[in-house]
């Protein structure tokens, strides 16, 4: 599910540590009133806990919440723990967070920036 998602889902990472025991309406109450953003809008919130190994998605489909949580069988996720703020994520960088990847990659090419050709 969480592989599956269309391009033009924004993905939110929510770093710092995440108590996972809540569920919809204690994770909603965090992205409104912690992070300042909408949990009614067509974005995906992720959560991580402690463990590193398990993380719980929130997505409003229009007529309610999707509440997703995903158990690794083997490993950890690569999460930031900062302070606790919503990093908006590229189509790539989610692919490596869910392939067990730090979502900056130090020798990754980055995006060229528009200027002089030669």
């Amino acid at each position: 599910m969480l592989n599956d998602l269309t391009s033009n889902t924004q993905v939110y990472l929510v770093t710092g540590y995440s108590d996972l025991r809540r569920g919809i309406d204690g994770l909603a109450a965090i992205v409104q009133s912690q992070l300042r953003l909408d949990p009614f809008c067509k974005a995906l919130f992720l959560f991580c806990g402690r463990r590193c190994d398990r993380i719980k998605g929130l997505l409003w489909e229009g007529d309610g919440f999707l509440l997703l949580y995903k158990r690794l069988d083997n490993g950890r996720f690569q999460w930031p723990r900062n302070e606790t703020e919503a990093l908006l994520l590229s189509p790539q960088q989610k692919r490596w967070l869910l392939e067990g990847l730090k979502i900056e990659q130090p020798k990754a090419i980055r995006e060229g920036k528009p200027g002089i050709l030669y």
